[in-house]
Parts: structure tokens; C-alpha cells; sequence
């Protein structure tokens, strides 16, 4: 059958740098017209194949198009199909997974074999992340600017930026470019972004600085502070903070030396723990945070 041959003369130019037509209509006991042919049927399939004439002229395909994968070992192969399949979490297409198969072809062992690692980036917000992830990577490869409206400690604002990375960092997903507002580069959190769309106008890409993605930048710890929490919170602590980030007193409790970037996430982090964390230091937002008790003791007692 015909596809069968067309398959055919894909592996056989997959596995060697170039081959004539003679030695293909020989394989496959057809004429070189038959050939010639099947070689442009392959090209209108869209792989690019290049002809040479001459004494050491042949059929190839196109360089860039095909990988050598001959310094790969099977563990960087496993490693890569690893990444892809990450991907392939928060794709609304199948993109990933193909290429997923163009990687393993002729190695349908290699997926199965490289399943000790699954990593899943999406997130309980999946669909519209997928969405948004798509839309923006479009962006940045059709160099279109992007507007949303964004939501954040400060309030609500409408944002216009020329998009240049997505980012997964700190479990979430987020978009670093030039704010057009702000005449700076900014990072935005994705599930924060809601009515984003493409503006229609194009821009010159910028010649961006070295991107570093320091926490120490993005959230400062402005504040330091002691905190006390209870013995039974260490796995808290570990899973946040890092081990080593507290000390043990003598009465078994924990005490934590950290510093926050804002007092709204300071007192939501202690009101998350209920009456088993205690803010010991800076006084003025030890009495601030008894106000904000008192409060809501007020409110509940009307």
C-alpha cells in the first residue's frame, strides 16, 4: 500500500543522512517515477525533504527539522519526555503529546519505561489556565501586547504589557513582560488575570535585562517578625518555611524568626492557625493584630 511505502521511505531518512531514489525504488520495487512521486506527497505533508544532484546528491531531510538523537541516552530521553508530559498538564491541545511520539518513534517503550517521574503543573483553576497559557504563548510568539484586568493586595487594575516569558514558579503559573503603565517589567499571577485578550497591536520586541527570578525581589520581607506556634505545627513549618527555619523552647513550642512582605499576609497566616500561633514581635502589630481579633469578635458577638 502506498502509505506503507511513504512511511517506509520516512524511516529509511530518518536512519541515514541522505538517500538516492535508485536505492528507494529498489527497496520498495517501484520506478524512480513512483518515487519521485511519494517524495512530494511527503513534502505536501508538510515535512520538508531537499533534493541534490550530482555525484553525491540524494534525498534528505531538511536540517533543523530532524533530531540526532545519538548523543541521547535513554535516561535523557526518559528526562525529556518527563518534561513534555508536565506540559501536557495545563495544554488545552494535544500539542505535547505529539511531539511526545514524534520523540519515542521507533522506541514505543520508551514512554512506558520513563514513568517513574508525573509531574502535573495544573491547578485546580486548569481550564482557565489552559486557556489563558495558550492565548498568552501565542502572544509572545506573534510579538501581539496583551490587556487584562489583574487582581492583587492593592486593588483592581487594568493592565496593558508586551508578554516575553510564562513562568511556573512557587506552585503557580505567571507572565513576566513590559507594563506599558508602569514603564517597567512586571511579573503577573495568571489566576489573578481575568478578561485577558489580545490588543491587535504588535510591538517591537524590547532588549529585555537578564531575567532572575529572586523571591527575595518579588515578595521583600519588609517585616521581620517572632512568631510562637504550637509543638504539633512543625510539619507547618517544615513545609513552609524549610526545617531549620524555627527553634524548639524548652516547653516543646516552636519559635519562628521570619520575615513577611506585608502585614496582610503576616495576619492571615497567624489567623490561619487559629488560637495555636501567637505574634510575639514588632509590638505595634502585636497590638494592631489585637484590634483586628477584637474585631472580629465584635462582629460575630452582633
Amino acid at each position: 500500500m502506498k502509505i506503507d511505502r511513504l512511511i517506509g521511505i520516512l524511516s529509511i531518512l530518518l536512519q541515514n543522512d541522505k538517500v538516492t531514489a535508485p536505492v528507494l525504488a529498489e527497496k520498495f520495487e517501484v520506478s524512480r517515477r513512483t518515487i519521485n512521486r511519494d517524495i512530494e506527497d511527503i513534502c505536501k505533508a508538510g515535512i520538508p525533504l531537499v533534493t541534490e544532484q550530482g555525484r553525491n546528491g540524494g534525498i534528505s531531510i531538511m536540517d533543523g527539522y530532524r533530531m540526532d538523537r545519538t548523543l541521547l541516552t535513554s535516561a535523557d530521553m526518559k528526562d525529556i519526555l518527563a518534561g513534555l508530559k508536565s506540559l501536557d498538564s495545563v495544554s488545552g491541545t494535544r500539542r505535547y503529546q505529539q511531539l511526545m511520539d514524534k520523540l519515542s518513534a521507533g522506541s514505543s517503550s520508551m514512554l512506558a519505561a520513563g514513568g517513574h517521574i508525573l509531574i502535573d503543573l495544573s491547578s485546580w483553576h486548569k481550564n482557565k489556565l489552559s486557556a489563558a497559557i495558550e492565548q498568552i504563548q501565542a502572544a509572545i510568539k506573534n510579538k501581539e501586547k496583551i490587556r487584562f484586568l489583574y487582581y492583587s493586595p492593592k486593588g483592581e487594575s487594568k493592565r496593558e504589557i508586551e508578554p516575553y516569558f510564562l513562568i511556573f514558579k512557587w506552585s503557580s503559573w505567571y507572565v513576566w513582560g513590559y507594563c506599558t503603565e508602569r514603564t517597567d517589567y512586571r511579573m503577573f499571577k495568571l489566576n489573578r488575570m481575568v478578561d485577558l485578550s489580545g490588543t491587535g497591536e504588535s510591538f517591537c520586541p524590547r532588549e529585555i535585562p537578564p531575567f532572575q527570578i529572586d523571591g527575595g525581589e518579588i515578595y521583600p520581607p519588609n517585616i521581620q517578625v517572632s512568631v510562637i506556634l504550637d509543638s504539633d505545627l512543625k510539619w507547618c513549618l517544615i513545609d513552609g518555611c524549610g526545617n531549620g527555619s524555627f527553634t524548639e523552647l524548652e516547653d516543646g513550642r516552636l519559635l519562628l524568626n521570619g520575615g513577611f512582605t506585608d502585614k496582610e499576609s503576616l495576619f492571615g497566616w497567624i489567623l490561619g492557625f487559629g488560637g495555636r500561633a501567637e505574634l510575639m514581635e514588632p509590638e505595634d502589630l502585636r497590638e494592631e493584630l489585637r484590634q483586628v481579633i477584637k474585631s472580629m469578635m465584635d462582629r460575630y458577638e452582633r
